[in-house]
């Protein structure tokens, strides 16, 4: 992955950050990693712990970001998901996995959007 390609990945997480707190939720980790991968975002929604996937894009050539969540990669983020709770000791009323698409046109806002639940 190039230098470029990390800062939009990194200013997209920023973006996906801001948009939750926006919406109410109130992350409580960022980027957590372990040997089997990396969680981007982790935030309460009331009693609901959302496990959150951000893709970025400046473009839609490669298809929609929210599209590059293969079925493997929500299989990989639900092993993930379970050692996160397992390792802090966090229990949930309720556990869901949601992937924020951030788009980046050429000029203007990031556009973000939220799709929970999304497996």
């Amino acid at each position: 992955m190039t230098k470029r390609n990390q800062a939009v990945g990194a200013y997209g997480e920023r973006c996906a950050t801001r948009h939750l707190i926006g919406a109410g939720l109130r992350p409580v980790a960022r980027n957590w990693r372990c040997p089997d991968g990396e969680i981007d975002i982790i935030a309460w929604d009331g009693p609901v712990l959302a496990f959150c996937e951000v893709k970025t894009r400046r473009g839609d050539r490669f298809g929609t970001p929210a599209e590059a969540v293969v079925p493997a990669k929500a299989r990989r983020l639900r092993g993930l998901a379970a050692r996160w709770l397992a390792e802090t000791g966090t229990t949930a009323e309720e556990v869901r996995f949601d992937v924020l698409s951030v788009r980046l046109p050429d000029a203007g806002p990031a556009r973000v959007d939220h799709l929970k639940g999304a497996f």
